[in-house]
């Protein structure tokens, strides 16, 4: 589950953006370790959560159980209204565009594919659990193999006179800003490592699956990962890189043609499709956990008689990444998704520091390696990227912000709305 959400559509659309905001080697290859260093810290971190709090909704059974119901709602309202649509949402996009390279697509026609995606794939995790782990597992094995041989193709076969390792790595980027802008994209590729979290109340013995599901994914993508730009960077030039829209393909075509470029486009519908998959299995068990602890409407809760699935939760967040696919790019996407998510991650991590002082009672099957350093380096990097943010983009930056803060009013109106309606039924 963990790799095969991680792995989806970043590692074939974030390297050229990379590229066009660093524009220097060194520096992007530090880029892809940071993003490693961040991602890895914060598996570490959350994997002590997981076992000490394994319910369904992950990060926001974490949020409620060290903060409070308000912290709680405030991540399930901004997953509910752009967190889960824009993750859908930008996959679903990479999918289409990929499937463009066997037919030619509009830019409504590529729109409409990445909303027949969304719609197909939650169809299929209302109709079964075990569908979708079976999509899941294949995908996972199947993108995995081909990427690493993918890499290995370029190594063996591809010409590294012409690529961007042929000189001297400059570690100097074009802007320190465009350097913690471009920051975001990586970490939307790596995104995934927390997924796993959201299923945790129906993971068997999670005290110690969880913890080593966490690490042994997480570790798995970043070696994938570096591979992977290591080979885009041994045959391509930088300027070609950025220049670049489908920059898997590209590479495959300096290697095999034609052919290895429909190869690969091929592999990048996989991996989205397993992608998109996963992020339909995961996220709506946030609203559905929202709507148990009724901090959402009730019926968002309610399971499948017949599938014993949270079939409303899954279905509502079909319509909104339709919806979100039909007026956002997908950097437009990935930038709200980080920009969105990225506090409450912060959040999660800083809640291993106060459980720890408040409920040291409680039995953790796993410790945080390398506490209280690793959660503090993961929240400095947390706290960097987000200023970095509002300063070079302020109005994404703000725009994510303001829903976040708007979550505050409706919050408390819905807790009286629902404390009138208690008083009025008793």
């Amino acid at each position: 589950m963990l790799v095969g959400s991680t792995i989806g559509s970043g590692i074939f659309r974030v390297p050229s953006s990379v590229a066009a905001d660093v524009g220097a080697v060194g520096a992007m290859s530090l880029l892809w370790v940071i993003g490693a260093v961040v991602a890895l810290f914060g598996a570490l971190t959350l994997a002590e959560l997981a076992a000490l709090v394994p319910r369904t909704g992950g990060i926001y059974a974490f949020l409620r159980e060290a903060y409070g119901p308000l912290p709680a709602f405030l991540f399930g309202w901004t997953e509910l209204l752009m967190i889960r649509p824009a993750a859908l949402g930008a996959i679903a996009m990479i999918f289409a565009a990929y499937v463009g390279e066997f037919i030619p697509l509009t830019d409504g026609q590529t729109r409409a594919v990445a909303a027949g995606a969304i719609i197909l794939l939650g169809t299929a995790n209302i109709l079964s659990v075990l569908w979708g782990a079976a999509v899941q597992n294949t995908s996972t094995l199947a993108k995995v193999v081909a990427l690493v041989a993918l890499a290995s193709a370029a190594f063996l076969f591809g010409d590294g006179s012409a690529g961007a390792l042929a000189t001297a790595p400059e570690f100097r980027p074009v802007s320190w800003g465009g350097f913690g802008v471009a920051l975001i994209g990586v970490l939307w590729a790596y995104d995934g490592w927390a997924d796993l979290t959201f299923m945790a109340g129906e993971v068997r013995d999670p005290g110690r699956t969880l913890p080593r599901a966490l690490l042994g994914g997480t570790l798995a993508v970043i070696v994938v990962y570096l591979i992977v730009n290591a080979a885009y960077l041994y045959v391509l030039p930088v300027e070609e890189m950025a220049a670049s829209e489908l920059v898997a393909a590209d590479a495959a075509r300096r290697i095999f043609g034609t052919a290895g470029a429909s190869i690969v486009a091929a592999l990048v519908v996989l991996s989205t499709f397993g992608a998109l998959n996963g992020s339909m299995m995961t996220g709506p068990r946030i609203f559905f956990a929202m709507a148990d602890d009724d901090l959402f409407f009730r019926p968002v809760a309610a399971v499948h008689p017949r599938f014993q699935t949270p079939y409303v939760a899954i279905g509502l967040a079909v319509i909104l990444g339709v919806a979100f696919v039909s007026v956002r790019t997908f950097e437009q996407l990935a930038g709200y998704f980080v920009l969105g998510i990225w506090p409450f991650y912060a959040l999660a991590v800083g809640a291993v520091f106060l459980m720890r002082k408040r409920r040291p009672d409680l039995e953790r099957p796993y410790r945080t390696v390398g506490y209280p350093v690793v959660p503090l380096v993961f929240l400095l990097a947390s706290v960097l990227m987000l200023a970095n943010s509002l300063i070079e983009q302020p109005l994404d930056t703000g725009i994510s912000m303001g829903v976040i803060l708007a979550g505050v009013p409706v919050y408390y109106v819905w807790r009286a709305s629902r404390r009138t309606g208690e008083v009025v039924a008793g």
